[in-house]
């Protein structure tokens, strides 16, 4: 009996402001069998950004209660705000199949890899100027 397909682990690792998004953005519009995990943060949505959509904006209260909690399978912090990337919404993406792409810096890939190490595909990005 075969057991489904557990989705692969993409890593899109650089700094911030290195243009993992950019990246992210042209590589769906060519793949389409591949979701991003929406990652949790403290930091104020900007204008045009939607809860759920590029980040789940949290306080900073209820971002340590799931840090604490062991919700998070890789965490940072960026100069005054947290960020994390969910374990039950990588299972939930990964468990029917797909595979699921996550922009994190480096600490992070480091996490993840330690995490899935059968399952994860590291790539990392630099800035181009």
């Amino acid at each position: 009996m075969n057991s489904p397909r557990l989705g692969l682990v993409y890593v899109i690792s650089a700094p911030s402001g290195a243009g993992k998004t950019s990246l992210v953005k042209a590589l769906l519009e060519e793949i389409h069998e591949v979701d991003v995990c929406v990652s949790h943060t403290t930091r104020p949505a900007r204008p045009g950004e939607k809860d759920g959509r590029e980040y789940f904006f949290i306080d900073e209260e209820k971002f340590k209660s799931l840090y604490a909690e062991g919700k998070f399978v890789e965490s940072a912090q960026v100069f005054t705000n947290f960020y994390g990337t969910s374990v039950d919404e990588i299972e939930r993406i990964t468990s029917l199949g797909h595979d699921v792409i996550l922009e994190i810096d480096w600490q992070g890939a480091r996490q993840v890899k330690a995490l899935y190490p059968n399952r994860t595909v590291s790539f990392c990005t630099a800035a181009v100027y």
